[in-house]
C-alpha cells in the first residue's frame, strides 16, 4: 500500500471514530433526557392518583415542573439539547444503519426515520418552551382533540383516524410484549453489568416497558372510538389517558401502578444511557 492510500485510510478511520464518538454521546444524552421526562410524567401521575396536583401529567406538565426547579432554565435547555441528540442519533441510523445483523435493512431504517421525526418534534417543543416559558401548543389532550377534529373533516378522515388508532394500539402492544420478553437484552452490554444490576434493569425494563405500552394502547383505543363515533372529543392525550385509569373499577390504584411503571421506565432510560450499544 502506497503512502497516499495509507493516509486516506487513516483519515477514513479517524472520521469514522469521530462520528462514532459524537453519535454515541448524542444517543446517551437523548436517553437521559427521555428518562427525565418519563420520571416527571410518572411522578405527576402519582400525585394525580392521590389527589395531590392540578398539573397535567404529560410533557407540558413535566416541563412546567422542571421550570420551577432551581436553575430551571438551564435544565430545560439541557433537556432540549439532549432530545436533539436523540433525533440526530436516529438520523444516523437512517443514513448508516443501526447495530445488529439487520441494522441496515429497509424496515429498520424506516423505523429509525419515524423515531427521528418524533424526536425532532419533541425537541422543538421543549426548546420552544425553554425559549418562551409558555406552552403555546396547549395540553396533550387539547392537541389530540384538535388534530382528530381536523383529520375527521377531510375525505376518508374517519378511516384515517381509525387506522391511526389501530396502529397506536398495535404499537403499544408491541412495546409491552417486547418489554416482557426482555428483547432489550439484544441492545444492552450485559457483560458489563453485575448480576444484581442486571436484575434491577430487568425490573425497570419489563415493568416500565409494559406500563408504557399499556398507555399507548389505551390512547389508541380512544382514537378508534373517536373515529367510530365521529366525535373528536373522545380522543385523549397522555394526561386524559392516564386519568382514565382512575375511572376503572380499580380506581386510583390502577393509575398509581401505571404511574409507577412510567417512573420505572424513566429509570430504565437512564440504564439505556449507560449500557445501550450504539
Amino acid at each position: 500500500m502506497n503512502t497516499s492510500a495509507m493516509a486516506r485510510n487513516g483519515r477514513f478511520r479517524a472520521r469514522r471514530a469521530a462520528r462514532g464518538s459524537v453519535t454515541e454521546g448524542a444517543a446517551r444524552a437523548g436517553f437521559t433526557a427521555r428518562g427525565v421526562i418519563y420520571l416527571l410524567v410518572g411522578a405527576l401521575a402519582l400525585q394525580i392518583a392521590f389527589g395531590g396536583t392540578g398539573r397535567q401529567a404529560d410533557r407540558g406538565g413535566a416541563l412546567q415542573e422542571l421550570a420551577h426547579q432551581p436553575f430551571g432554565a438551564v435544565l430545560l435547555w439541557a433537556l432540549g439539547v439532549g432530545l436533539v441528540g436523540m433525533a440526530l442519533w436516529r438520523l444516523s441510523e437512517v443514513v448508516f444503519g443501526s447495530v445488529g445483523k439487520d441494522g441496515r435493512s429497509p424496515r429498520k431504517r424506516l423505523m429509525a426515520a419515524a423515531r427521528c421525526a418524533f424526536y425532532v418534534f419533541v425537541a422543538y417543543s421543549v426548546l420552544s418552551f425553554a425559549a418562551s416559558r409558555h406552552q403555546s401548543g396547549g395540553s396533550s389532550d387539547q392537541q389530540s382533540r384538535d388534530a382528530t377534529a381536523r383529520v375527521l373533516e377531510i375525505p376518508a378522515g374517519q378511516w384515517l383516524v381509525g387506522a391511526a388508532g389501530l396502529a397506536i394500539v398495535g404499537a403499544g402492544g408491541w412495546i409491552a410484549v417486547r418489554a416482557v420478553l426482555r428483547k432489550y437484552h439484544n441492545k444492552l452490554r450485559l457483560g458489563e453489568m453485575s448480576p444484581r444490576t442486571r436484575r434491577l434493569v430487568d425490573v425497570t425494563g419489563m415493568a416500565g416497558g409494559a406500563a408504557r405500552g399499556l398507555v399507548f394502547a389505551v390512547a389508541g383505543v380512544f382514537a378508534v372510538r373517536a373515529a367510530i363515533d365521529y366525535e373528536p372529543d373522545r380522543a385523549k392525550g397522555l394526561d386524559d389517558t392516564l386519568r382514565s385509569f382512575a375511572e376503572t373499577p380499580l380506581g386510583p390504584w390502577l393509575l398509581a401502578c401505571v404511574a409507577a411503571g412510567l417512573v420505572l421506565f424513566g429509570v430504565f432510560s437512564f440504564a439505556m444511557a449507560r449500557w445501550r450499544r450504539v
